[in-house]
């Protein structure tokens, strides 16, 4: 039976436990493993309650407090299977917000390249992208086109400033949007990945003019239930986006040399540090919009090297160093 003494197994291997999770009337069956955090629990109850991980309160008298952090291992807590909990909170059906109550992330991790590796390499974090595969299937929008690389893009501040205020939403997009959207579908299908709820993306998306475009089109949308919890010894516990998802679903099509991923936060992209590019965060909109060519620029560089067959080769840390005339001297060696 598991225990607060580790949730293992005699084989080494995190055992899996079985919760019961009373809300709103109802009992609901959730199952985790030991190396989850509480936030993993909250988003497996997310699946099956549609109440948002930030809108969770977990109350079991044992725990206390402790079911309120969402960085604690389950391995950490005196869990037994079959034990229950009470969930309180509300759906989005009932109430349906940006989720602006979560905390944002400004001070955003720098990690060593040695320990970034070793996050990437741990065996407990593949095995919780191998569980996060299995549980989630990406509903595609649009077909996958062969041939055509892979450009993975976050929302909240890469492609809209989601903190600032304005009677219509597109006075929050970034500048050139559409055009650099409309740039590069020629050479990569577009999946965009936020870490927020899928209503959220999709309310959003559709405000903006991103999902019915005639000039281009959205391959998949990805939410907050494909991200998985990594820990570093420097960083603690957080939350990152692991491309493997989406190379897992789609291997005839997508795979670490075709793909590339935009994102404010370094750390969303830790567990494929190689496809990356940390994006200039889009902020204070009103004051920023009429100078922003972030886009502009990104939609030269991914022209640039939609040629290379490899683009987990490049450096897409100086990727504003990264010219035309670099790209020819690469082709012509």
């Amino acid at each position: 039976m598991a225990t607060g003494s580790g949730l293992v197994s005699d084989s080494g291997s995190p055992e899996e436990l079985t919760l019961i999770v009373k809300w709103s009337g109802k009992e609901y069956t959730v199952r985790v493993c030991g190396d989850d955090t509480v936030g993993e629990l909250k988003r497996r109850i997310c699946e099956l309650t549609n109440v948002l991980p930030p809108r969770q309160k977990l109350l079991y008298p044992k725990l206390g407090s402790k079911l309120n952090d969402d960085s604690l291992f389950l391995s950490q807590l005196p869990l037994n299977s079959s034990l229950k909990m009470t969930m309180i909170g509300t759906t989005e059906e009932d109430l349906l917000l940006d989720p602006v109550d979560s905390p944002e992330i400004l001070d955003d991790l720098e990690l060593p390249k040695e320990e970034a590796v070793e996050i990437k390499d741990m065996e407990v974090n593949k095995r919780k992208l191998t569980r996060r595969i299995n549980q989630l299937k990406i509903e595609l929008r649009n077909p996958c086109r062969k041939g055509k690389k892979l450009l993975v893009l976050d929302i909240d501040y890469t492609l809209f400033d989601h903190r600032s205020t304005a009677e219509n939403p597109l006075q929050l997009m970034r500048p050139y949007l559409h055009e650099f959207l409309t740039s590069v579908y020629a050479e990569y299908d577009i999946m965009i990945w936020s870490a927020t709820s899928m209503k959220w993306i999709i309310l959003k998306m559709g405000q903006l003019g991103v999902l019915d475009n005639p000039n281009y089109k959205i391959t998949a949308l990805l939410d907050h239930m494909g991200m998985i919890t990594v820990q570093s010894s420097s960083r603690g516990v957080f939350e990152c986006k692991p491309l493997g998802l989406i190379w897992a679903q789609f291997p005839e099509f997508y795979s670490a040399s075709n793909t590339i991923m935009f994102d404010d936060l370094k750390r969303n992209f830790v567990m494929n540090p190689q496809n990356g590019l940390t994006i200039k965060p889009f902020r204070k909109a009103h004051a920023n919009r009429d100078s922003d060519q972030e886009l502009v620029k990104l939609t030269q560089y991914l022209l640039a090297i939609a040629e290379f067959d490899d683009l987990s080769n490049l450096d897409h840390y100086n990727w504003e160093l990264f010219t035309e005339d670099s790209a020819k001297r690469r082709r012509h060696r």
